[in-house]
């Protein structure tokens, strides 16, 4: 029986624009990632460097763009988050039946995106709704490695077997799944975490 849900935040409550990011950088002549732009990415969504060092190292490499543009390609990736979704997750902690944590992949440019989007009231009632709100870049350990999912384990005394994680990206929930966790693959465009209770009955 299922008593914990861990639940990611992009594609599963705000939707987002995967390539957008890419064509946005691509409209600036960023046309391909190298492996230590790769590096970089992955290291600034773990929080291992600052948003400043992260800028100035794109604005060194393309230095005919500039630091507001690369911003904005970067948060390009970002759209909206559904009413709907909003109003399942309050409803879902307001009933206390499971416990709830998000894990996310995300940096401080997109949630501070994010955050004065939404406005802070909305942003921190969202938030309220999870007892751990994991951001990578707040716990240095990014998906899909099983450190983080340990990690999740661990701090909060959660079995594997009692709890499901749902993402939008399957080598996520494949690291997941190893240790033990349910999980649901989420695909979005097809499926809505709203129907989580009907999708997934089987566990509940």
């Amino acid at each position: 029986m299922i008593k914990n849900i861990i639940f990611d935040y992009g594609d599963i409550f705000i939707n987002l624009d995967k390539p957008a990011t890419a064509r946005e950088l691509n409209k600036l002549g960023i046309t391909d990632f190298t492996p230590e732009m790769v590096e970089k990415n992955q290291a600034y969504e773990k929080g291992l460097i600052s948003t400043e060092t992260f800028v100035n190292f794109y604005h060194e490499q393309f230095s005919h763009t500039s630091k507001e543009a690369l911003v904005d390609a970067w948060n390009a990736i970002l759209l909206d988050c559904p009413k709907h979704r909003l109003e399942f997750i309050k409803q879902l902690a307001k009933d206390k039946k499971y416990r709830l944590l998000l894990l996310s992949n995300t940096n401080d440019l997109h949630i501070s995106w994010i955050q004065q989007d939404w406005g802070m009231e909305l942003y921190n009632e969202f938030k309220d709704c999870f007892e751990q709100f994991y951001l990578s870049h707040e716990i240095h350990l990014r998906k899909p490695s099983a450190d983080i999912y340990e990690f999740v384990l661990q701090e909060n005394d959660l079995k594997a077997e009692e709890t499901l994680f749902i993402d939008d990206t399957k080598e996520n929930t494949d690291s997941a799944a190893t240790l033990g966790i349910h999980v649901w693959n989420l695909i979005p465009g097809e499926e809505d975490v709203v129907d989580l209770f009907t999708h997934k009955k089987s566990l509940f």
